[in-house]
């Protein structure tokens, strides 16, 4: 299992979710992807892209500069 940072800090809505689409899907199932944001909608944005393409929300906490998302590849 690889373990994946992707810093999104200081992008707004639609990217921080398309560059995390572009980003796991370079990865294989049950690998780990975390996400960093401080755009707002990521709260929304990121948990309903992976409920829609079949990812698990490992983590979502917020930070103190946005949010904090771990994503698992697939069922994973």
């Amino acid at each position: 299992m690889n373990e994946t940072t992707l810093d999104l800090k200081g992008l707004k809505c639609p990217l921080p979710v398309l560059k995390t689409r572009k980003a796991i899907g370079g990865l294989l199932d049950g690998d780990r992807l975390t996400v960093l944001t401080t755009d707002p909608m990521a709260e929304i944005d990121i948990p309903h892209f992976c409920s829609e393409n079949g990812h698990r929300l490992v983590e979502a906490e917020r930070t103190e500069t946005g949010h904090r998302f771990v994503l698992a590849k697939g069922g994973g």
